[in-house]
């Protein structure tokens, strides 16, 4: 499997085919694509997907994906390297950014695809894409600041989409379990507020039914599902950001570093510096 590295922080390519002539193959990087015209079929990991002009996707790091080309299209590709949310140009702050949507990423292959909820949304980000290119293209001493807060205005509205499809998929269980996960997941840093206690009397439930409850739904003890979700923002932030196993466990309420490595070993029956070897090695060699 061919795996593509940037060679910047931030990367913009327009392309015309008429055929893809390329393997199927994953990035060492973050890829929005833009469809401005063609169509055809993606495949993202072992999924495919009818594509059309208008579509928008996103493409986490070391996914696999490859189109095949029916009607002779256009793409627009930004390319960003998880240094991107490291930065602070003065008007984002990218790693409070990225802490607020890491989940979002960790359970991003749940909904894969086009995944944009509105036509206002879809205009708003075709037209910010357009922006971008023009602005990548101009490139004077304020593109920088102009780029990179446009991107995280589509990046918030990708995440917006793929947090209302993740809690639409888990409403098809039961109409209020989708914003049950949604909280759990958007508060894994606050143990106070995941405790069965807080959780039964937030959502209407009573306290001694609702770990049965939740096991029902979920196929899982609420235990068990809180401390996967945990450590999917665990491969997230070892991936994606510079932060130290001991920042993280502080995070996530963790005794300390050495809990979290023997946890996360029980779960993947590897320690987490094997996982960055695996998953990862490329794309911190490429970053």
């Amino acid at each position: 499997m061919i795996t593509e590295s940037a060679n910047k922080i931030f990367e913009m390519e327009v392309e015309e085919l008429s055929s893809w002539g390329k393997r199927p193959h994953k990035h060492s990087f973050f890829e929005i694509v833009y469809v401005e015209k063609g169509s055809g079929i993606q495949c993202i990991n072992s999924h495919e997907f009818e594509y059309k002009a208008g579509n928008i996707f996103l493409l986490p790091p070391l996914d696999c994906h490859s189109f095949r080309v029916q009607e002779p299209s256009r793409f627009y590709y930004i390319r960003f390297t998880d240094h991107f949310f490291m930065n602070n140009d003065g008007l984002t702050q990218h790693r409070e950014w990225f802490d607020r949507i890491a989940y979002i990423l960790a359970n991003y292959n749940k909904v894969p695809g086009d995944i944009i909820s509105s036509d206002r949304e879809r205009e708003f980000i075709m037209s910010n894409i357009k922006s971008i290119y023009q602005e990548y293209a101009l490139s004077d001493n304020y593109s920088p600041a102009i780029i990179s807060g446009t991107v995280a205005s589509i990046l918030n509205i990708l995440a917006r989409s793929i947090e209302k499809r993740y809690v639409e998929q888990a409403n098809e269980v039961e109409n209020r379990f989708g914003e049950i996960l949604r909280y759990i997941n958007t508060n894994l840093s606050e143990k106070e507020k995941i405790r069965v206690s807080a959780l039964a009397n937030r959502f209407g439930i009573s306290e001694t039914y609702f770990s049965e409850y939740f096991k029902k739904r979920a196929g899982d003890s609420l235990a068990n599902y809180i401390i996967k979700a945990k450590l999917r923002l665990v491969e997230t932030k070892v991936l994606h950001t510079d932060q130290s196993l001991k920042e993280i466990a502080y995070e996530l309420n963790f005794t300390d570093s050495s809990h979290l490595a023997r946890t996360f070993k029980k779960a993947y029956g590897i320690t987490i510096t094997q996982f960055k070897e695996i998953e990862g090695k490329v794309y911190l060699l490429s970053a």
